[in-house]
């Protein structure tokens, strides 16, 4: 990933991409378990696929301008070409099939590494070459991605399947700006990877894997189940919470550059995913269990998890304060 992000030639980035699958391959396919190895096959495929169209697009934009910087993707074609693949190494609509079926068949820790940290080297190439991008290409994608998050997860149970659309959806927000203020796509996503860092490190605590057993995190974990309720909420885009802040901004600099319809489209398509975070908060919050746990040792947690998701949750929940700040 730092390789990518550093890079100003094209096979360098290329590079770098290949080597960051080839590196999480052996972390998907770690359990000895068909699912597993399924996923593994999946990701390799999809992510092979992009990168010999990534490979492709710069060659054909060299051949026609004599450059492999990535800032001077100037031909038309390769930078279409070039968007299709860092859409598909990122899992935005209407490439993302192999993301829900990904996290699914690996653990939430790997799910967690695949939802933020595999998304920060296509996202900086995506950066590098805004300029160049024409915004309805990205707009399309945006919304496309913001109305496949919201529908795909409508009936998940499993919570690495809906948080797997939950992904597509915020990447459709960033897409959509990515062409027009590309700083409030990267706040976006940042925002996003600090929302669901934490979200998956309670999972991993409380070993939830869908919503059914999700519903007894309160008889032992009370404090748990709350900061679960307001990661959702925040993920929703509801104020006061951090979520809300990139979802204004994005929306604001849309206005402000005449796509009001384009804006209002996408508030209303926000809507889809509210819907399933606020059925998870209602079970998480508002279903009593028909059992009760009589042991007192099942609230202590342990304290080497707890550290990090100590540090995000504050900041993924209360960021309005900064607000006025990234307006301005």
């Amino acid at each position: 990933t730092l390789t990518v992000t550093s890079a100003n030639h094209w096979v360098t980035a290329w590079l770098g991409l290949e080597l960051n699958m080839i590196s999480i391959l052996p972390v998907i396919a770690k359990q000895k378990h068909p699912r597993s190895t399924e996923a593994a096959t999946k990701y390799f495929l999809t992510q092979a696929t992009a990168s010999a169209l990534m490979l492709f697009a710069s060659t054909i934009n060299a051949w026609q301008t004599g450059s492999w910087n990535i800032m001077q993707l100037n031909n038309k074609l390769s930078c279409i070409l070039m968007i299709a693949a860092l859409t598909m190494k990122m899992g935005a609509a209407p490439a993302h099939f192999w993301l829900p079926e990904v996290m699914q068949g690996t653990t939430l820790a790997t799910a967690l590494l695949i939802t933020t940290w595999q998304k920060i080297a296509p996202i900086t190439l995506l950066y590098m070459i805004s300029n160049h991008i024409e915004p309805i290409i990205t707009l399309s994608i945006g919304l496309l991605s913001i109305l496949v998050g919201g529908w795909g997860g409508f009936n998940q149970t499993q919570l690495r399947k809906m948080m797997a659309y939950s992904s597509i959806a915020h990447l459709g927000w960033t897409m959509t700006i990515i062409s027009i203020t590309p700083n409030i796509a990267l706040t976006n996503i940042i925002i996003y990877m600090i929302m669901s860092t934490p979200f998956f490190m309670l999972l991993m605590t409380t070993t939830s894997k869908t919503l059914q057993t999700m519903t007894t995190t309160w008889t032992h974990t009370p404090t748990t189940t709350i900061i679960l309720m307001l990661l959702l909420l925040s993920m929703a885009g509801l104020p006061p919470l951090t979520g809300f802040t990139p979802k204004l901004l994005i929306l604001d600099s849309l206005v402000t550059h005449k796509l009001t319809l384009t804006a209002a489209t996408m508030a209303l398509l926000s809507l889809l995913s509210l819907t399933f975070y606020l059925r998870t908060t209602y079970l998480l919050t508002s279903t009593a269990p028909p059992t009760t746990a009589q042991s007192t040792t099942t609230w202590r947690l342990k304290p080497h998890q707890n550290q990090i998701t100590a540090l995000l949750a504050p900041i993924a929940l209360f960021n309005i304060t900064i607000l006025p700040a990234l307006l301005t």
